[in-house]
């Protein structure tokens, strides 16, 4: 679909744009070789389009006469899917959304909701490209923001001890999302950086403002998750020196009980070499000093041990 935004948005075929008249379209593959021939596209863009990109970072490839990127998009709703994958071209009064892989319709909704943001009187391909690059983070502080209540929500259960075997994986899966949003917001500053630069004066210098604006709030978004990933480094830290505390109050406790108990060792192997003229094998309270004599060694190792709080 193209539409030419005269004083409202109307629908044109390929044969019919003006290009007096800004124009925003959200096409296909097989439209976009259509449309490549009329405005002489290099065909390393046109086969970039026919699959999905790998990579967040793609790259930007700016032309004489147009500005050409790939873009995957996240969905916040469910970080581990698969993001959806677009390509971009700019050109002087046209922005062309390629639709490489819109599996739900996500992004051509957030497209159609950019076209009606301004009125079509005063819209600029500035604010077009600053409207649909903005449906693109709309709700992320809030998506952030609910990130970062789910790490504090694990330093508590570290402060409180009470961190189960779920802990790290948790903790792994939040990491791993914060690095696909920093991998996210890194893209579309490539993107916004190079506009902004206007390198092939596609766009009147007075009017880039939007789009710093748009590189600055997309900046603080990715300072924002990359705060919260150095967060969760922390985080894991403190749950490490957790797990040693714990582990070494545990052998705390061991090596005070077995410092009580090891003079008992002493004590059985003296009488275990049954010497004869050991005098209390024949007296017959004999074994009962024996018990006693235990008994005293570990009640007194064990006041001892309280008192210098070994345990």
């Amino acid at each position: 679909m193209i539409y030419q935004l005269r004083e409202k948005p109307t629908p044109v075929t390929i044969d019919e744009i003006d290009d007096q008249y800004i124009t925003a379209a959200y096409i296909n593959a097989e439209e976009l070789r259509e449309i490549g021939l009329r405005y002489g596209f290099a065909r390393s863009t046109i086969a970039a389009c026919g699959e999905r990109s790998e990579h967040f970072r793609s790259g930007v490839e700016v032309y004489d006469d147009y500005t050409f990127t790939e873009l995957r998009i996240v969905n916040k709703n469910n970080l581990s899917s698969t993001e959806d994958s677009v390509a971009l071209y700019v050109m002087k009064n046209m922005l062309i959304v390629v639709d490489v892989e819109d599996y739900d319709s996500s992004t051509k909704e957030k497209f159609m909701a950019a076209l009606s943001r301004y009125s079509y009187s005063a819209v600029t391909l500035e604010k077009l490209i600053y409207a649909f690059f903005d449906a693109l983070v709309v709700n992320d502080v809030k998506f952030i923001e609910d990130l970062g209540n789910e790490i504090t929500q694990l330093e508590e259960y570290v402060l409180k001890g009470v961190a189960d075997e779920n802990f790290n994986l948790n903790l792994l899966q939040i990491k791993k999302e914060l690095l696909t949003m920093h991998n996210y917001y890194e893209q579309l500053l490539d993107i916004t950086d190079a506009i902004e630069e206007n390198e092939n004066e596609i766009f009147e210098n007075k009017d880039l403002w939007y789009i710093a604006n748009l590189g600055q709030k997309i900046a603080r978004l990715k300072e924002d998750a990359d705060s919260l990933s150095a967060s969760v480094t922390h985080l894991q830290d403190a749950y490490s020196a957790s797990l040693d505390l714990k582990l070494n109050n545990t052998m705390k406790i061991f090596t005070a009980i077995t410092s009580i108990f090891f003079p008992l060792t002493v004590i059985v192997g003296w009488y275990g070499m049954n010497f004869k003229s050991m005098p209390e094998f024949e007296w017959k309270y004999g074994y009962v000093f024996v018990i006693v004599l235990s008994l005293v060694v570990v009640a007194g190792l064990a006041v001892i041990s309280k008192k210098r709080k070994w345990f």
